[in-house]
């Protein structure tokens, strides 16, 4: 009855832990409101400034630090 109660605990978890993940990446920015910036090499770049001022973390504060910078340097 006990092992019962953790798989279904388990299986609460991984599910949620799923929908965040899927949430979190569906807002990430993506396109830029400058034309000229709006490339591949440009995001890459910036999103790699903003990984450098916000590390990665344990809490995962960081993915939502990281969202914030992008859209700081016009990305949407």
């Amino acid at each position: 009855m006990r092992a019962r109660k953790f798989f279904r605990l388990g299986n609460v978890f991984l599910a949620t832990s799923i929908l965040g993940a899927i949430v979190s990446c569906a807002g990430f920015p993506s396109e830029n409101s400058d034309p000229a910036k709006n490339n591949k090499a440009t995001y890459n770049n910036e999103l790699k400034e903003c990984q450098e001022d916000y590390p990665e973390a344990v809490s995962g504060a960081y993915i939502k630090q990281w969202i914030s910078c992008m859209k700081l340097k016009g990305w949407k």
